[in-house]
């Protein structure tokens, strides 16, 4: 993951917004833009991508009809200075446009890589909790592990389950769906 010093919008022009972000190249990297931060991720690696499809499959199957579920790249927009992109989303059907969702996902969910851990586990968390995202998940995929935070009354993360190897996750929301990590690496695990 890299922090982008922005070239063309010299930093008295304030910060990047989302309509930036369309003159982005298309060269297979994440852009994303947090308080008018860019941030820009490498392209994943297999194993990721992998754990990537294997679980949307799994949401999908279990996805009740006012739901839907999106893999990366699928634009999370919150006013003009931030878009983010989750691995796996789940959003209400009602709330998706044909491009982007404008509304906080009811779930996110991001795959660790080795320069994206730090980021996921603590800003782009620290965002989803910001916007109201009802649950985060996190996995691991050298173990493979799944941290699952959710919010509390007060509208803050508390870790609510992790699940390692073939341990289960019996997820309760945003709705009934069972997770086993190993089982998201297919031939990989």
């Amino acid at each position: 993951m890299t922090v982008m010093a922005d070239i063309e919008h010299p930093a008295d022009s304030g910060p990047l917004t989302v309509q930036d972000l369309e003159g982005m190249p298309d060269d297979g990297r994440r852009y994303e833009l947090i308080d008018g931060l860019l941030i820009v991720s490498p392209a994943p690696g297999r194993r990721h991508q992998k754990i990537v499809i294997r679980l949307a499959r799994v949401l999908e199957d279990a996805c009740p009809a006012e739901c839907d579920v999106l893999v990366a790249p699928f634009a999370v927009h919150s006013g003009d200075k931030i878009e983010l992109q989750p691995d796996v989303l789940v959003g209400l059907d009602e709330d998706f446009t044909d491009k982007d969702l404008p509304a906080p996902p009811v779930l996110a969910v991001e795959v660790l890589s080795p320069s994206t851990a730090m980021y996921d586990l603590n800003l782009k968390k620290a965002v989803y909790e910001r916007l109201g995202t009802g649950s985060y998940w996190v996995i691991d995929p050298a173990d493979p592990a799944l941290t699952v935070f959710e919010l509390d009354e007060e509208g803050h993360y508390q870790q609510v389950a992790k699940a390692a190897g073939d341990e289960v996750f019996d997820a309760e929301l945003p709705f009934p769906v069972r997770i086993v990590p190993r089982d998201l690496l297919g031939r990989l695990g």
